[in-house]
């Protein structure tokens, strides 16, 4: 189980809130976070980057000059590699990145990778009352409060998404907000501050907690 202090929307702490999840184990949990990690990035990849070979590039079909007494090197087509406007050699061709990863294994890794970044994150009761209306600049102060700096990549993870929440923190460029049923490896690792709610803890202890 691991703890932490939950701060209202003045900075000041008001609780403590614990997550309790099945990690992996200690020698084995780099090995499969990295490897979550790899699968999303590469699924993520469309894959369509394509290009010509020699043999789709159009022309060529006439063979440039002769094959003997010009005293230039032999030449059949001018879409050899070699040439302008030629074929590429083992260019990307369209294929499947996807990387196959049984969802046990998935799990257990969002739950290694969510718990590890537990302690140092920065748990805040519910503050959709506190915006009646959007505004942006009321929401910068409070990270500044919660001691997280706007100019850090942070990532919110609510319970819910209410409207005056999302509207106050999509103009904060290196913000990101996320479910707390949609956590994923990447936003996880990638943020330099993680910010919950109170409500968003018990959310993902329920949903992850198996």
């Amino acid at each position: 189980m691991v703890e932490c202090v939950v701060q209202d929307w003045q900075g000041q702490a008001a609780g403590k809130a614990a997550i309790d999840l099945k990690v992996a184990k200690p020698e084995t949990a780099s090995h499969i976070v990295h490897r979550a990690l790899v699968r999303q990035m590469n699924n993520a990849r469309q894959g369509t980057l394509a290009s010509k070979t020699r043999s789709e590039v159009r022309g060529g079909g006439k063979k440039p000059w002769r094959q003997k007494g010009t005293g230039r090197a032999r030449a059949g087509s001018s879409r050899s590699p070699l040439w302008k406007g030629g074929g590429v050699i083992f260019g990307p061709k369209p294929r499947d990145f996807s990387v196959k990863m049984n969802r046990k294994e998935r799990r257990l890794a969002l739950r290694t990778a969510f718990q590890s970044r537990f302690p140092e994150a920065v748990v805040v009761q519910e503050f959709a009352d506190q915006l009646p209306r959007p505004k942006t600049s009321e929401m910068v102060a409070a990270m500044k409060r919660w001691g997280v700096s706007p100019d850090e990549k942070v990532l919110f993870i609510l319970a819910e998404q209410p409207e005056n929440v999302v509207l106050s923190l999509r103009n904060i460029s290196r913000v990101k907000i996320i479910s707390a049923t949609n956590l994923n490896m990447f936003d996880l690792l990638n943020a330099d501050r993680v910010i919950l709610t109170a409500a968003a803890v018990e959310k993902i202890q329920e949903v992850y907690g198996d």
